[in-house]
This record gives C-alpha cells, sequence and structure tokens, in this order.
C-alpha cells in the first residue's frame, strides 16, 4: 500500500525538493502544506502515514503545530518527523522530548531524503 505523507513547510522549493524525493524514489503519495494551519486542516480531513513539519514557519512553528497535533485524536497517532536547520544540542534534546519521530536537519541532501523518512519511520525500501 503506498505511503500518504504531508509536508507542511513555508518554503515552496523546500517542499517541491522532498516531495520530488518521496514521491520520485520512494513512490509514496505526498500532498503540501504552506502554513502550520493548512497542515492543521489537512491532517485532520486526510489519512496520512506520517508528516514531516518544518520548525520555523511565520504565524505558527513547528512547536506549536505539533502541539495542535498531539492535542487532537485525529492526529495525534500520526509520525511525525521535523525538519529544521537547528542543530545545536540543546535544540536536539528538546526535539527528543517531544515525541516526534525524527528530525531531518537542513540542507539535507534531496537524493537521500527518502530514505532518511524511510529510516526513521522503520518503512522498507
Amino acid at each position: 500500500m503506498t505511503k500518504h505523507i504531508l509536508v507542511i513547510d513555508d518554503e515552496a522549493d523546500i517542499r517541491d525538493v522532498i516531495q520530488m524525493s518521496l514521491e520520485g524514489f520512494g513512490g509514496w503519495k505526498v500532498m503540501q502544506a504552506s502554513s502550520a494551519q493548512q497542515g492543521l486542516l489537512k491532517a485532520k480531513t486526510e489519512p496520512f502515514d506520517a508528516i514531516i513539519l518544518d520548525i520555523s514557519m511565520p504565524d505558527m512553528d513547528g512547536f506549536e503545530c505539533f502541539g495542535h497535533l498531539q492535542a487532537d485524536l485525529n492526529t495525534q497517532m500520526i509520525p511525525v518527523v521535523l525538519l529544521t536547520a537547528k542543530a545545536l544540542p540543546s535544540d536536539r534534546r528538546r526535539f527528543a522530548a517531544m515525541g516526534v519521530a525524527g528530525v531531518i536537519i537542513k540542507p539535507f541532501n534531496s537524493r537521500q531524503v527518502w530514505k532518511q523518512v524511510a529510516e526513521i519511520l522503520g518503512w522498507s525500501v
């Protein structure tokens, strides 16, 4: 069964690169959201196998968005992979304490990001 992934990031280029990698190499179906609020709406209405969530976004950042996903019974079980340029040890400790499935650090290799997602989520490739 094809995996269905939601990519939430305010940068269109990042969303497009991730979508190309996940669909082209992973063979998965990807939907995009350009804001946290748009992503929350899509997450509530579509059955996703995973969400890739950017931390640094205007209006609502990834931390707050993740909190909303966790507070909703319809979305709290969807694994979330954070996408961030924050790679300090204190950032990593915060991410680990959040209960996310994993973290992908920017910049990432566009040809390998689909493998990172699969490894984090334990999906066979």
